[in-house]
């Protein structure tokens, strides 16, 4: 494990001071003699940024530019995605991997991967992020949820694949619009949970139907939390139902998430409505945040900068203020670690070195200039410089 000595580094855009690293951890006292010396040149230091919830295995990145002409609905993106990811030479591993390195030079050290489970490519996603899960080990910590992007009820088999992907070894049980799309809300979350407490895992849900269609099954999804016991161990991401123009239904609807201990993930895109980060925090809900697809068939942005994130968080939450500025870059730091169930992070003593060191005067000027990452550790090994990786992507 790592020994360093991070010189002239201000944790949280404090006072400036040297930070000990000791075998990997945040250390108390002098650095040990010989250790390695790293001057930051009076840079922020952050605890890593963390990337909770994107999907790996879809990206477009390094292949020939995807002309995009698929019909607006949900299940357009998904069929279409579907039907043609062998034929873009959508292959897992390496796309995968190119995206995660992609994501470390940004200064993400930990990731959220929701993969595809279905009956028509059965298990190859999950096989190949969990071989780049693997390979990156040292640079990035992958977690990988087992997703049934396509449906289970409506799709029979999936749920058994879901139960194998499990089984290889899988971190958390993906789930996706019980109503919208299963059509079958009880029968979708039997299944989910059912896996969740057969391996002892837990529960990422998407949820984007919106209003009281969503409201309803947030309200299930709550129900089974509180039910099994799982408060702490239940997501639900993208949840645009949280967004609706009756407040008085979302703030009902957050109290209870706060009561059950469900977590919520935002990408904060720009053309639905959104949780409101302020009232979810407010509340007690632990809130992360994450790219979503990048360069893929469902659109061509994203770059897996989770400061990027936070500069959107911030937009679709109205935040000016610097302190507002400093809760959206938290969604994407500690809000996320919260909804991974990370242990030891943070800049504390005996917490693991996981870190990036970001250019400004203070957070927020970091996060609205976004300059290259100055230096990403993961345990305290320098895992990118300046912006790039020390791996280089395939």
């Amino acid at each position: 494990m790592t020994t360093l000595l991070l010189k002239n580094v201000r944790p949280m855009a404090g006072e400036i001071r040297d930070v000990t690293i000791v075998d990997g951890l945040f250390a108390d006292g002098p650095a040990p003699e010989g250790a390695a010396e790293i001057d930051g040149g009076g840079a922020i230091l952050i605890p890593g940024l963390v990337e909770a919830h994107t999907h790996l295995d879809k990206s477009l990145l390094g292949l020939p530019w995807y002309r995009n002409e698929v019909g607006a609905r949900l299940i357009d993106k998904i069929t279409n995605e579907r039907e043609n990811k062998e034929r873009l030479g959508i292959e897992p591993a390496r796309q995968s991997e190119r995206q995660a390195i992609q994501s470390v030079a940004k200064g993400s050290t930990h990731i959220r991967s929701h993969v595809d489970v279905d009956t028509h490519h059965g298990l190859k996603g999950i096989e190949g992020v969990m071989a780049t899960r693997d390979r990156l080990k040292d640079l990035v910590t992958i977690e990988l949820v087992a997703f049934p992007q396509s449906g289970m009820m409506i799709r029979p088999g999936t749920a058994e694949l879901m139960d194998q992907a499990m089984a290889l070894g899988c971190e958390v049980v993906g789930g996706l619009d019980p109503c919208g799309i299963d059509r079958d809300p009880k029968g979708h979350l039997d299944t989910i949970f059912g896996l969740a407490e057969r391996y002892g895992r837990p529960v990422d849900i998407h949820l984007h139907e919106r209003d009281a269609l969503g409201a309803f099954s947030m309200e299930l999804i709550i129900e089974r939390t509180e039910a099994l016991g799982m408060q702490g161990h239940v997501t639900v991401s993208h949840a645009f139902c949280l967004g609706q123009t009756d407040r008085t239904v979302a703030a009902g609807l957050t109290e209870a998430l706060a009561r059950a201990g469900v977590h919520i993930v935002t990408t904060a895109p720009a053309a639905v409505p959104v949780p409101a980060v302020r009232e979810l925090i407010s509340a007690g809900v632990a809130v992360g945040a994450g790219s979503d697809g990048i360069r893929d068939t469902w659109g061509p942005f994203g770059n897996a900068d989770m400061l990027e994130r936070a500069m959107f968080i911030a937009l679709k939450n109205n935040f000016r203020r610097d302190d507002e500025v400093e809760m959206a870059l938290s969604v994407c730091t500690t809000g996320g670690a919260a909804v991974m169930e990370l242990e030891g992070y943070g800049l504390g003593t005996g917490d693991k070195a996981d870190a990036v060191l970001i250019e400004g005067e203070t957070i927020a000027e970091a996060v609205a200039n976004r300059a290259p990452r100055r230096l990403v550790l993961k345990g305290g090994r320098v895992v990118a410089e300046n912006g790039v990786c020390v791996v280089e992507a395939p």
